[in-house]
């Protein structure tokens, strides 16, 4: 395998352990280039320390990785020189503005002060942070710091880009143009490895995802695969008249095995159901036994619905957290 072939990530049989936590254990991935690949999860499932060991900044205990052709233990320098890194943690200096910030950073990088300058302005423009680049980074708003953060770690192209958990704590607004600001890269060549705990995210910008339970690849595929491999669709309705909601639930458990919710916030009734065909035959039995429905959607389950159906809880929740076990 050369630098300029084969996967942009391998690891085989990858394991860490922090005292008695094994963060990572035996993790198998095969990361392709040119697009964004998602690592999903809760906090405490991996996610950090498989970024850290992939970016050299801890080693692992033992199994294989390679970055780029390059092993992540033998050729650390390699690796480190074609890839960056954006973390949980912002690494720019609050007591600088934006733009010494961005400049200060295409200097550690190696750029002349005259070209850090330029591709200063450069990022500024294309991260919407022009008229924010002589202001101190202590004045941004979350979002602002964000992409500065973003921007700093690509002063100087890499290859790949390791993305923890970005958007984290963001708003809606923020988060969407941060989801553009990656689309861009991926557009330009550069391959990301985006972790996150917001299904939603992964779904939008991912190619392929794998989840993680306990340092393990527990699914992987594309997000339409998960949800399939996910089993049950969803079928949701409104009734014209909540109180006939026994009624609903009985002959829908009867008839069809479903098994039924009820969200009192919405005033509808989730129902599982084997396949998303046969919504429109509960629809219709309903009908038929007098209680009327005032709307339906049937879908295949989410990727939170996913999570939750392969490792038994919800992607918000945690048996441990990795920083816990590190520190």
């Amino acid at each position: 395998m050369t630098s300029d072939s084969g996967p942009a990530i391998e690891t085989v049989d990858l394991k860490k352990s922090f005292a008695s936590t094994r963060a990572v254990d035996g993790l198998d991935l095969n990361v392709p280039r040119g697009a964004v690949y998602g690592l999903l999860g809760p906090n405490g499932c991996g996610k950090t320390t498989t970024i850290r060991l992939l970016s050299t900044l801890i080693r692992p205990d033992s199994g294989a990785a390679r970055v780029l052709g390059h092993d992540v233990v033998t050729e650390a320098d390699t690796v480190r020189s074609r890839i960056s890194l954006t973390g949980q943690s912002t690494t720019v200096d609050e007591e600088l503005t934006g733009g010494e910030n961005l400049v200060l950073a295409g200097l550690l990088r190696g750029l002349r002060r005259g070209a850090a300058r330029e591709r200063a302005e450069q990022l500024l423009d294309a991260f919407d942070l022009a008229e924010a680049a002589n202001r101190l980074l202590r004045t941004y708003s979350g979002g602002e710091r964000r992409r500065i953060d973003i921007a700093a770690s690509i002063v100087v192209t890499p290859d790949l880009l390791f993305l923890d958990e970005p958007t984290t704590g963001l708003d809606p607004r923020s988060r969407s143009r941060v989801w553009d600001i990656i689309r861009v890269m991926v557009d330009t060549g550069t391959t990301v490895l985006l972790t996150t705990q917001y299904l939603e995210e992964a779904d939008r910008l991912a190619r392929n995802i794998a989840f993680l339970d306990r340092g393990r690849v527990v699914a992987r595929g594309t997000p339409k695969q998960i949800r399939e491999a996910a089993g049950n669709a969803t079928l949701r309705l409104g009734l014209h008249d909540p109180r006939r909601r026994g009624e609903a639930e009985d002959l829908l458990r009867r008839d069809f095995g479903a098994r039924t919710s009820w969200d009192p916030e919405t005033g509808r009734l989730s129902v599982s159901i084997s396949e998303a065909g046969l919504a429109a035959e509960a629809v219709t039995r309903l009908s038929q036994q007098g209680v009327e429905v005032s709307d339906f959607a049937a879908d295949r389950p989410s990727l939170d619905e996913a999570f939750l159906a392969m490792t038994g809880y919800r992607a918000t929740t945690a048996e441990r957290e990795e920083e816990e076990a590190i520190r």
